[in-house]
């Protein structure tokens, strides 16, 4: 083989991390969409105990190719009330099992068919127009992707083994095992992923760059690294958020300083196995990864009530938490009696109805101080209202199956069309979060006239909503025309607002930018207000 110029080699080991970053993040979001909605369900319904949730860790991080990714949906259902903080150290335990699935993957070494694994995704995902084909043909692509970038980057590091300075510093990793585990963290934290630095680490090993005794140390500083990355995403985020970032550094660190003080017989262990299996290099890292992991979960397994209590000191707060599921529907009741089951589905509307007000006064206090918490409740009630539409309408229909009377026909439909509106108005809340989102992403600036307009629609509509809830409660024919009264009123304004806007805009008051979203605001509390006259009608018409 030619020499290689210095150019060539940083170019193909740049191009080859690309091509694999780009490769795992393209199979992982392929594996996704083959699955489905599959995986928040896996999540919510195998965690019952620490075994299973380590087992459900592991399958979500194998179809995600990603820890950090299985954690954020664990926080997510954590944040939900779906699951228990110990529940979630369960799951992160797996996810750091499931993510060395990668790892055995590369050890495979097929990466002379990654070329025609390539081409088979590109085929599947350009030629065949079914949306099941498109998503293999992601897998495949990104499959392929992971292997083709592995050998550019692999092509790319041979010659570093004839370097002296290199040479050198894989003996004094190999006398010093902390100084591999820190330049271990150092790169998974510069790469922001731990399967690529692994990876790299397994063609390194593989070129015969470096020994097993100073690839071991890098390959736990990776593990430590990845927890890094959690906890940079962890910093502004929830306390649960905070919380499950906490217990995989706990977890990781600790299986760290315990296969420290034994990683002399570990690499002689490695070694040996490697000998009687005939194991390639890349596969050696993969079973010293994998079995590092799994020891290190059946090590901490028995403990996750005290790292949960430890955490729980270390962390306090109580958090926010959105009970997603619904509390009142019981399937046995449809078949006994109509009318308690649609008493139970109103419980359950009004319960959804109070989502969207606490929502709304989110995505208010969103726009108001722009601090994120806000907006990652409003996703979280948004979350939790789209859930119960879906329950909720679910339940109603499995009542209409039941002959009703015509007082509960009635009140069947002015629930269908309630959970309707509310789903509507989470809808709506979003759009406001998203709007004010955009604004601070790209820096515009809207004037304190319109600001101070905008916080005095959001509180009339807040109330508008607010009683078109009570309404439907206590049945009041009185609070459900305040409702009708009230959105005139919203509806008036968002007329004056705009006019007000267009002569702001035309004595430059105001930018263009800043008057897109402050319009689309308006507009979308303008269709809350709808929403809300809509549910109070529903009374209006019972009584009339």
């Amino acid at each position: 083989m030619r020499h290689l110029s210095t150019q060539e080699i940083v170019f193909m080991f740049i191009g080859g991390l690309a091509i694999f970053l780009f490769g795992i993040k393209f199979l992982g979001d392929g594996l996704q969409k083959v699955a489905g909605d599959k995986l928040r369900d896996i999540l919510e319904k195998f965690t019952s105990n620490p075994i299973m949730g380590v087992l459900t860790g592991i399958v979500v991080t194998v179809l995600l190719q990603t820890s950090t990714g299985a954690t954020v949906l664990t926080i997510g259902l954590v944040n939900a009330g779906f699951l228990t903080f110990r529940q979630a150290i369960g799951v992160i335990m797996g996810a750091n099992i499931g993510t060395t699935a990668t790892a055995f993957i590369i050890g495979l070494n097929i990466s002379e068919y990654a070329l025609p694994v390539l081409a088979l995704g590109t085929f599947l995902i350009f030629f065949i127009k079914n949306k099941k084909a498109n998503n293999f043909g992601q897998v495949f692509f990104g499959f392929g992707a992971l292997f083709y970038g592995l050998s550019l980057m692999g092509d790319g590091l041979r010659p570093l083994r004839d370097l002296e300075i290199f040479r050198e510093l894989t003996i004094s990793m190999s006398e010093t095992p902390i100084l591999g585990v820190l330049i271990g963290i150092i790169f998974t934290v510069s790469v922001q992923s731990s399967t690529a630095s692994i990876g790299l680490l397994q063609q390194l090993y593989t070129q015969g760059a470096m020994d097993l005794s100073a690839a071991l140390p890098v390959l736990f500083g990776d593990n430590i690294g990845t927890t890094i990355t959690a906890v940079l995403a962890a910093l502004g985020a929830s306390l649960a958020a905070k919380r499950a970032a906490a217990a995989h550094v706990i977890f990781n660190l600790v299986g760290t300083i315990i296969i420290l003080t034994i990683i002399r017989p570990y690499t002689a262990f490695i070694a040996s196995m490697g000998e009687r299996f005939n194991l390639n290099p890349a596969m050696e890292i993969a079973f010293a990864h994998g079995i590092f992991n799994g020891a290190n979960v059946l090590l901490q397994l028995p403990f996750i009530g005290v790292i949960a209590w430890i955490i729980l000191k270390v962390i306090p707060g109580k958090e926010t938490e959105i009970e997603f599921k619904a509390q009142h529907l019981d399937p046995a009741i449809v078949g006994q009696s109509s009318s308690i089951a649609l008493g139970q589905a109103k419980k359950e509307t009004l319960r959804m109805a109070e989502l969207a007000q606490q929502g709304l006064s989110e995505a208010g206090a969103f726009v108001d101080t722009k601090k994120t918490r806000h907006a990652e409740l409003t996703y979280q009630f948004e979350d939790a209202i789209n859930n119960l539409d879906r329950k909720i309408t679910d339940y109603l229909v499995q009542v209409s199956t039941n002959s009703l009377s015509d007082d509960e026909s009635r009140v069947h439909s002015t629930l269908m069309n309630t959970v309707r509106d509310l789903e509507r108005v989470g809808d709506h809340m979003e759009n406001i979060v998203e709007l004010t989102e955009y604004q601070i992403t790209n820096k515009v600036k809207i004037s304190e006239l319109a600001m101070q307009d905008l916080k005095e629609m959001l509180e009339l509509t807040n109330e508008t909503l607010q009683q078109a809830v009570e309404s439907l409660e206590n049945d009041d024919l009185m609070a459900a025309r305040s409702v009708v009264l009230k959105e005139e009123k919203i509806d008036k304004m968002e007329r004056q607002l705009r006019k007000k806007h267009i002569i702001r805009l035309n004595e430059g008051k105001c930018s263009g930018a800043a008057g897109i979203i402050f319009v689309d605001m308006i507009s979308n509390l303008e269709r809350i207000g709808d929403h809300a006259v809509n549910i109070a009608e529903t009374v209006i018409g019972e009584e009339d």
